[in-house]
């Protein structure tokens, strides 16, 4: 029988997810779960839940239908309608912040934007021994004892022997009612994924628009992470210049050179040539930028893209950040380029209100 308060922990669980859907684009547009991250648990600020129940007030302290008063006397608690001083003593309207893992969160994404599950390609014939406990044995380590099956059984052979008395219910197991869970090895198959973002660091991308792109990759993080068994991330950032860094770098470098982002699709082919061939890999390669490009380096990008990167991948994204001082040209020259190609997906970010259509764009295809 399920216990009342396993009963009542279920149905807060649903509300909270409820509310979290809700205000998903909030989440999502606003970036309130980035800061909240820790280990395989994110914080999240909700509203106030309130239970709906009967509240009391006090009697004979004023108020409508209660006592003498005249026309245009204030209604209030106090009997001059003016606010008491001092620090007051009611309660207020607080945040409630629920803890959820990074798993449950992307199954809420998956949910409210209807995103396919992703078919893993590459080496599925990959596979890890893990150790399931699937059945009892009678003998083994004291941390594995079955403690439900063992008194159950101690319980039978005293009632067997006439030695169990309901007035006196004391069970005590002796050794040959001991039962232990049992492990088997189970093979299952393991795919992999590496997540390369790009990112142009010029100077006319500003702030804002790194904060567009770190807001982005933190949900398409997560989307992954629930649906591979390892994910894992590399970090480039370009303006003439390609160049491999780490994710604290990616996001707090600004340069002021001009822009080639061949230099950017090179380097991302090496790295997965190198260190991630297409064959045992699920490749993802994820493209920011203002769309300001040098003009004779698009013909190099096209034919980079066509020939060595979208063979590889998964998806290829392109995110085109709104930008006061970019061009936004590339978004256009890729459009002509490529029609209708499965693994192509292009988005324009105009501002953070984008990012939530941008991630379907990005996920939706369930590639």
């Amino acid at each position: 029988m399920v216990r009342k308060i396993d009963r009542d922990a279920s149905r807060f669980k649903r509300i909270v997810r409820g509310k979290i859907k809700t205000d998903l684009r909030k989440y999502i547009t606003h970036g309130e779960l980035i800061g909240k991250t820790g280990g395989e648990y994110v914080s999240i600020p909700l509203p106030q839940i309130e239970i709906p129940e009967f509240r009391y007030g006090d009697k004979n302290r004023g108020g409508v239908g209660q006592g003498p008063g005249d026309v245009g006397t204030p209604i209030g608690r106090s009997g001059d309608g003016e606010a008491g001083p001092g620090a007051g003593d009611a309660p207020g309207r607080h945040i409630l912040e629920v803890e959820m893992t990074l798993d449950e969160l992307a199954e809420i994404l998956g949910e409210e934007l209807a995103l396919p599950r992703i078919e893993p390609k590459g080496k599925a014939n990959i596979t890890e021994e893990k150790d399931k406990y699937t059945g009892i044995r009678q003998t083994g380590p004291e941390s594995l004892r079955h403690f439900k099956r063992t008194y159950k059984k101690a319980l039978r052979r005293q009632i067997a022997s006439n030695q169990y008395d309901p007035r006196d219910p004391i069970v005590i197991p002796i050794r040959e009612d001991k039962l232990y869970r049992s492990w088997n090895p189970v093979s299952a198959p393991q795919f992999n994924a590496v997540v390369l973002y790009l990112m142009d660091v010029s100077g006319s991308m500003t702030d804002d628009q790194k904060e567009i792109v770190r807001t982005e990759a933190f949900w398409i993080d997560a989307w992954l992470k629930n649906q591979y068994d390892g994910v894992t991330t590399r970090y480039v950032i370009h303006d003439a210049v390609a160049r491999e860094v780490d994710e604290h770098t990616f996001y707090h470098t600004r340069e002021s050179g001009g822009t080639r982002i061949s230099s950017a699709y090179a380097l991302a082919d090496k790295i997965v040539e190198e260190d991630h061939p297409a064959i045992d890999w699920n490749v993802y390669v994820l493209h920011f930028s203002d769309g300001d490009n040098w003009g004779e380096d698009n013909r190099q990008c096209m034919a980079l893209l066509r020939d060595r990167l979208l063979p590889k991948c998964n998806l290829f994204g392109y995110g085109q950040v709104e930008s006061p001082y970019g061009s936004g040209e590339f978004y256009r020259e890729l459009e002509d380029a490529f029609e209708d190609v499965p693994n192509l997906a292009l988005s324009e970010i105009r501002d953070k209100e984008g990012i939530y259509e941008s991630i379907k764009e990005f996920l939706g295809r369930g590639r």
